[in-house]
């Protein structure tokens, strides 16, 4: 039978050259491709951009490459809980693009989708307005971009053989967008299971835009800031 399981990450990560565009799933660190990280950050690559709603958080996740001077520019919509990327970007080690996180969501949605492009009024008055075409439509517009990838790294909690996809929760985030508008679509996933254990209603991703899928291991689940009662 049709298969896209492999073995481990260096095996679905393999092709990943200078200078590709990576699109990483997860909001802060809820969901974010562990595995992936943790192997692209042993590797020597350079020049990376990278599509992320945060490049990383509190010293994990996608710092692990900025520490290492692996990523050139960064498309995010938050920046704040890092100071790792403060210093990269006053010190000039990267250039960053921010987004307004609905807007990051729906250009890499427009890219899944076909649309080359779209006009919102987010954003109009303010520095992401500067450059950009301007429409009158019931208010003042920009026009945005799609954003295309050549690989998404993201995390699922279930796969079948075939890379149908189950998110739990609010992991799933930004991940089926990323899996849409990328070339290579690279999943690590906490569970993998027989073809038709994911009921159809249930499948959140399907996988038609899934390429490579791998079983995923030591997982933090890291928290941000833990909240519990005195």
């Amino acid at each position: 039978m049709y298969s896209k399981i492999y073995d481990n990450a260096k095996e679905a990560l393999s092709d990943i050259t200078d200078g590709s565009t990576i699109m990483s799933g997860g909001f802060g660190l809820c969901g974010i491709p562990e595995n992936s990280i943790n192997y692209l950050s042993t590797t020597n690559l350079k020049d990376l951009k990278v599509v992320s709603n945060n490049i990383g958080n509190s010293g994990r996740g996608l710092v692990k490459l900025l520490k290492k001077n692996m990523i050139s520019k960064g498309y995010c919509s938050y920046v704040g809980g890092n100071p790792d990327l403060e210093e990269a970007m006053l010190s000039g080690k990267i250039e960053i693009e921010l987004i307004p996180q609905g807007t990051l969501s729906e250009r890499i949605r427009a890219a899944g989708m076909g649309i080359r492009a779209f006009y919102t009024p987010t954003g109009y008055g303010t520095e992401v307005a500067e450059g950009k075409d301007i429409k009158e439509f019931d208010r003042p517009c920009i026009l945005e971009h799609a954003l295309h990838a050549d690989f998404a790294i993201i995390k699922a909690q279930k796969a079948d053989p075939y890379g149908n996809l189950w998110f739990k929760e609010t992991a799933r985030n930004f991940s089926p967008l990323m899996a849409m508008a990328a070339k290579t679509t690279i999943v690590e996933v906490e569970e993998i299971v027989a073809l038709g254990d994911i009921k159809p209603e249930d499948v959140h991703i399907p996988g038609v835009f899934v390429q490579r899928v791998y079983l995923g291991s030591n997982y933090e689940n890291a928290i941000e800031f833990l909240k519990v009662k005195e």
